[in-house]
Formats: C-alpha cells, structure tokens, sequence
C-alpha cells in the first residue's frame, strides 16, 4: 500500500516501492497528458499519454478509458510490459506480463 497526491501518485509510489525491493529501475515519467478524444461528450473516454525517459531512450505510452485514473494506470501498464519484455528478450527469461489490481 502507498499514499500519495492523488490516486495515481499512490499507484506510482506503491510501484516504485515493489521496484526497489526486487533492485530494479523505472523509467522516469517525463511528460503526463490528458485529452478528450475527438468527438468526445460528457461520457466520454479520456485519453493519457506518457512520455518515458529509461536508459537514455525515450518512449510513449497510452491509456484510454471513462476514468482518468485508470486510463493513466493503463499507460502504465503498457510501460511495464514493455520494460519487462525487453529485460526477458535481453537475458532469455521467458516473457511475463506485469498485471496490476486496484
């Protein structure tokens, strides 16, 4: 568990903790956007875009769901699975999906 400013501050901290422990790095969260995708009304789904900065490369990420707390943890999850693919594809371990539960 973590605390923080806002839903996705906990989510960030609680993971950066998990990180730690297994002597890992995150990328550094460089940029956070968040729209409403053209034709949008008030239902609408909410786009998060993430710029990433991990080992000198940066990359992006995008979530897409009606809460924009989930849709910036689904970007997320997206960064996850990519970091941990290309650890497994770097010392043949087999690949794993990094999944999250709130």
């Amino acid at each position: 568990t973590s605390s923080g400013d806002g839903q996705y501050d906990a989510f960030m901290k609680a993971l950066r903790i998990i990180y730690d422990k297994l002597g890992k790095d995150l990328p550094l969260l460089t940029d956070y956007q968040v729209s409403i995708p053209p034709g949008g009304k008030t239902d609408a789904l909410v786009e998060t875009v993430i710029t990433w900065n991990h080992d000198g490369k940066e990359f992006r990420t995008r979530g897409l769901d009606a809460d924009q707390t989930e849709s910036a943890i689904k970007a997320t999850e997206k960064m996850l699975n990519i970091i941990e693919n290309k650890e497994n594809i770097l010392t043949d371990r087999p690949l794993t999906k990094v999944t999250y539960e709130i």
